[in-house]
């Protein structure tokens, strides 16, 4: 396995199975991630360099950050709760379609809706949903192997997805007005040695990092979806990946298997950090309309 970088560090070691979905939260300037089996969240705070489990329950596939601070999580048999202070309330009890499945990837489009995959199940393939600010589902995708990382183009008008199994990332058209997408065609194309395109973001440059299941490393795609750069992680299952701290130049690393450590690697499921790896982006915040108690 290639040597890391020198300047990267290993934040927080839970042994996650899954450590996925980290979100730079610029309220509380922290960092949140997941344990998604586990049904574990965790917190980082850079300025101290304290961190904590704030969350265990059922599995989290992925979260979005409200536009007040809370956060939304997406969970198993299509479940969708509003995490805020350390309370837990359903606003979408299950989706009849999803009761065998759970949510995995999730973002937030600029409008504030959120597009969430949902995993194959023996029966049948992943989807892909769209979240809308009144609470309503639309299927958008059908037929997908494993639905991952996702992105908005810097002019609003693509939206890049992963589909892990297939080793594809794609790029589609996308009406922000409406929240649709068209014009479906293939991005970037990986070969089997590379592993599986996982967790992405986006720069601001326009640019996708993307994280590597089975790979070991993280990439740097140009617009065109060339490879430019290949940076080494000591853990196989390099999972996902996002921009924060202060200035939104600091990159966090998820990765998985901390449950076969003896196989995987000695810092297998931790939380990684390049600082200054280059300008990032914010997320959008999602807005969808949560009901008053």
């Amino acid at each position: 396995m290639p040597l890391p970088p020198a300047d990267l560090e290993c934040l927080a070691d839970y042994a996650c199975k899954t450590g996925e979905n980290p979100l730079w939260h610029p309220g509380e300037q922290c960092l949140y991630w997941a344990d998604i089996p586990g049904g574990r969240l965790f917190r980082y705070h850079p300025a101290s360099g304290q961190h904590q489990q704030v969350y265990s329950g059922r599995p989290v596939g992925g979260f979005t950050l409200q536009a007040d601070g809370a956060l939304l999580l997406f969970q198993d048999r299509g479940t969708i709760s509003l995490w805020r202070d350390g309370h837990l309330t359903p606003i979408l009890p299950g989706l009849p379609t999803e009761l065998d499945s759970r949510f995995n990837d999730v973002i937030a489009d600029p409008a504030g809706r959120v597009f969430c995959g949902t995993m194959s199940t023996p029966d049948r393939r992943g989807r892909l949903y769209r979240l809308n600010l009144d609470r309503s589902i639309t299927l958008l995708l059908e037929g997908i192997g494993c639905p991952n990382g996702m992105a908005f183009t810097p002019d609003r008008k693509g939206f890049y997805f992963t589909d892990s199994f297939t080793r594809e990332i794609y790029l589609f058209d996308y009406d922000q007005a409406s929240g649709n997408i068209t014009n479906q065609r293939v991005f970037a194309r990986f070969p089997e040695s590379f592993g599986f395109p996982d967790g992405c973001t986006l720069d601001a440059a326009g640019h996708l990092w993307v994280a590597f299941w089975d790979g070991a490393f993280v990439a740097h795609l140009d617009s065109t979806g060339q490879l430019t750069d290949r940076i080494p992680i000591p853990v196989p299952k390099t999972a996902s990946i996002t921009f924060g701290g202060p200035l939104c130049r600091d990159l966090y690393i998820t990765t998985a298997g901390g449950h076969e450590k003896a196989t995987e690697a000695p810092l297998a499921g931790a939380l990684f950090r390049l600082k200054n790896a280059g300008q990032g982006l914010p997320e959008f915040p999602s807005r969808i309309q949560i009901p008053k108690e």
